[in-house]
């Protein structure tokens, strides 16, 4: 659910990619009436552009509240990227390679658990183990992995084939790993919008690569307009939504994907056969917390077919594109 995104001011919203934001304003008008300036910091983690926009008072007051969303962010990056060797998942994951156990802290805990709840809400397919098939899938070698090597990396794959009693984590089966990436951006959102309302900050929007949660609407009670990308037309949007509070997530086949023989194979991987999904190209989820929104529209990728229904029996407000390009979901029509 991680992409590019530019800003503008115009007659559309702005940011493409998984979600775009905007919303139409007069400074001036705001500075007359008295009310606290929209304040804009853009910042790159989590190999994502990320944004922080915040009505303050001052922009001192601003970058201090700024300053503690991007510390913030960069500490749980610190600890669960597993592209860094010092964090915390390359700790666990050097136990998961010969097999053994470790003791992981309330945080971890936390994590651990809202993953184990989600691989038993979608029968299995949610599984944070299934980074482990990164090995065989190299998008950027514009080829299909050989059949055999996928088969052999499944042997790996499986949040059954570990023990969790918290605070143990044990790997029963050599040469695992685990993955935080479907949870922890939408976590860390959640928690930097936290972080915002401690601080005094009532109105504003956090942005981590797509994953938004609105901290509060803008000071006029009027919506932020956040934009849904269009799975297939690069820079297009393809459903606007007007959002005063809770979270928006996306994930989709277009981010990173190989095109073979006209059949487009993208980087959402079905934990039980090792190959990408292929009925839905996007799903875009609203919710209270960003990261149930992000964990929904990820089960529903996964789900394929029966995606669009379990959608529906959540509860939640939603929008799907299929591969065929036809669109559906409690958020579909126009308001």
């Amino acid at each position: 659910m991680s992409p590019a995104r530019s800003a503008r001011f115009a007659d559309d919203p702005d940011t493409t990619c998984d979600s775009a934001i905007a919303h139409y304003f007069d400074p001036e008008t705001i500075l007359r009436a008295g009310i606290k300036r929209l304040f804009r910091y853009p910042f790159n983690a989590m190999g994502s552009p990320c944004d922080l926009q915040l009505y303050a008072t001052s922009g001192e007051a601003a970058r201090r509240v700024a300053d503690l969303v991007v510390a913030e962010v960069q500490r749980l990056e610190a600890r669960y990227s597993r592209y860094r060797e010092d964090s915390l998942l390359s700790a666990i994951n050097r136990v998961a390679a010969t097999g053994g156990g470790i003791v992981v802290d309330e945080e971890t805990q936390g994590l651990l658990n809202y993953a184990d709840t989600c691989h038993r809400q979608s029968n299995g397919l949610f599984d944070i183990t299934s980074g482990v098939l990164r090995r065989a899938w190299r998008f950027q070698q514009g080829r299909l992995p050989d059949r055999s090597r996928i088969e052999a990396l499944l042997d790996k794959v499986g949040w059954s084939r570990l023990r969790w009693e918290p605070p143990r984590l044990e790997f029963l089966v050599p040469g695992m790993e685990i993955d935080f990436g479907g949870v922890v951006k939408e976590y860390a959102v959640d928690r930097v919008a936290a972080l915002c309302w401690e601080a005094g900050v009532g109105h504003g929007l956090v942005n981590l690569g797509g994953d938004i949660k609105i901290i509060g609407p803008h000071p006029d009670g009027s919506p932020w307009r956040i934009g849904i990308r269009h799975p297939r037309r690069q820079g297009e949007l393809i459903r606007t939504l007007d959002l005063r509070h809770g979270g928006v997530a996306s994930s989709g086949d277009y981010e990173r994907c190989v095109v073979v023989d006209g059949v487009r194979y993208g980087h959402v991987l079905n934990p039980k056969t090792g190959w990408p999904v292929r009925h839905l190209a996007s799903v875009s989820v609203v919710g209270e917390l960003c990261v149930v929104a992000g964990s929904a529209s990820t089960i529903a990728m996964l789900k394929e077919e029966e995606g669009p229904a379990w959608l529906a029996g959540l509860g939640l407000p939603h929008f799907w594109v299929d591969t065929r390009g036809d669109t559906g979901g409690s958020l579909a029509a126009p308001p």
